[in-house]
C-alpha cells in the first residue's frame, strides 16, 4: 500500500493518522463511476433543483424516502446467513451472522454493532442486509444491524439515543465493550463516531474501535460547497447533503454545531478506520474527522479509494474494489480483536514509493 505523506498527520506525542491509497481503481469501478455520474447524479441534482424552486418539498419527499426500505425487501443475503430480529421500545434491530460463526445468543465473545446509511431519512434493515451479511461473514463476527429512528420521526439527538440503547443492549447481553466494534456507512458512519463520544460522555465502557465507510459527519454543508470534489462526486452534491439537515435536523432554520460528529471532542476515543472515495464530496467530512482524531490522539487509518463512489462497498457482488475494501475492514477488525501483544502493529505502515 502507498502512504500519502501530504495527508498523514503524525505527532510525536500522539498516535498517527495514516492516510493510504489502497489500490488503483478497477476498470469496472471507473465505468460504474462514469455511469452513475451521468445518471443518478443528474437525477439527484434535478431533485435538488426542484426543492430549491419549491416544486417539491419535505411533505412530498419524506413519505417517499421512508418507504424506500420496504421496496428493498427482496434483497436477500447469501445462503447460510442467519437472522434474528430484536425489538426495542422505540426501534428494532437484527442480528446477522454466518452459519460458520456461533449464535450470538450463545457465544458472547465479540460483536459488531452497525448503523446503516440513508441520510437519516431512508434505508434500513432491508437495504443493508446483504452488505452487512457480507461484512459479518468476512470478519467472522456476528453483527447487530440497528434500524434507528429517522427523520421525521426523530431528531438526530434522539437517533443517537437509539444507538446508545442498542450498545447498552450488547453490554447487558454480556458482550465485553473491548470486543465490540462500532461500524456504519454514510449517516451511520457519522453516528458511529457520535456513539463513541456518547459512551465516553455517559460513563459507559468504550468500544474497541470505530469503522466508518463514507461517513456523513458534518450536517452543515458550507465547507462541502467549496470542496473540489463537489462537481465530480458520482452521486450526491453538497446541496444534496444539505436537504436532510434542512428538513429534519435544523430547528427553526438553525443547526447546532454540537449535533455534527466532526465538531465533537475525540479525546479518549478508540482506534478508527475510515473509508472514503477519492472523488466523493464527503472526503471533506473524512478530512475533518482525521483532524479531530489527530487533535484527540486517536489512532486512525484513513483509506482513500481511487474513483470510488459513495458507499461503494454495497456493490461488492460486482466490484472487486468493494470486495477488497471489505477485506480491509475485516483485517482491521481481526487485528483489533486480537491479543494486546499484536495491537501495536496495527498502525505500522510501510511506504512504497
Amino acid at each position: 500500500m502507498t502512504t500519502a505523506p501530504d495527508l498523514a498527520t503524525v505527532s510525536p506525542l500522539h498516535p498517527p493518522v495514516v492516510a493510504e491509497l489502497p489500490r488503483r481503481s478497477s476498470r469496472t469501478l471507473r465505468i460504474t463511476h462514469s455511469v452513475l455520474q451521468s445518471t443518478i447524479r443528474k437525477a439527484l441534482d434535478a431533485a435538488v433543483w426542484a426543492e430549491k424552486t419549491n416544486v417539491i418539498g419535505p411533505r412530498v419527499a419524506l413519505p417517499i424516502t421512508t418507504r424506500v426500505d420496504r421496496l428493498l425487501l427482496p434483497l436477500r443475503p447469501r445462503r447460510g446467513t442467519q437472522l434474528r430480529m430484536v425489538e426495542f421500545p422505540q426501534f428494532r434491530a437484527e442480528w446477522v451472522w454466518d452459519k460458520s460463526v456461533a449464535d450470538p445468543a450463545i457465544d458472547k465473545g465479540s460483536a459488531i454493532i452497525y448503523f446503516h446509511g440513508g441520510g437519516l431519512l431512508a434505508c434500513g434493515l432491508n437495504s443493508h442486509r446483504r452488505l452487512v451479511a457480507r461484512i459479518a461473514r468476512t470478519c467472522g463476527v456476528p453483527l447487530l444491524n440497528v434500524d434507528y429512528r429517522q427523520i421525521p420521526q426523530a431528531h438526530v439527538t434522539e437517533t443517537v439515543d437509539d444507538c446508545v440503547d442498542a450498545y447498552r443492549y450488547l453490554l447487558d447481553q454480556g458482550f465485553p465493550a473491548e470486543r465490540i466494534i462500532v461500524m456504519g456507512d454514510s449517516a451511520g458512519g457519522g453516528l458511529s463516531f457520535s456513539l463513541a463520544m456518547a459512551t465516553r460522555d455517559r460513563n459507559l465502557p468504550l468500544p474497541a474501535a470505530v469503522v466508518a465507510m463514507s461517513p456523513w459527519a458534518n450536517y452543515d454543508s458550507t465547507i462541502r460547497q467549496t470542496h473540489p470534489n463537489n462537481p465530480v462526486d458520482a452521486l450526491i452534491s453538497a446541496d444534496g447533503y444539505a436537504l436532510p439537515a434542512k428538513w429534519g435536523i435544523a430547528v427553526d432554520g438553525e443547526l447546532d454545531p454540537a449535533w455534527s460528529p466532526v465538531n465533537g471532542s475525540f479525546h479518549g476515543l478508540p482506534p478508527a478506520l475510515i473509508h472514503v472515495g477519492s472523488t466523493e464530496v464527503l472526503l471533506s467530512d473524512a478530512e475533518l474527522l482525521a483532524a479531530r482524531c489527530a487533535e484527540g490522539g486517536v489512532p486512525l487509518k484513513l483509506q482513500i479509494w481511487d474513483n470510488a463512489f459513495h458507499v461503494f462497498q454495497i456493490a461488492a457482488d460486482l466490484l472487486p474494489d468493494a470486495r477488497d475494501a471489505i477485506e480491509e475492514v475485516a483485517t482491521f477488525v481481526r487485528r483489533i480483536l486480537d491479543a494486546e501483544a499484536v495491537r501495536p502493529s496495527i498502525w505500522s505502515v510501510k511506504s512504497t514509493a
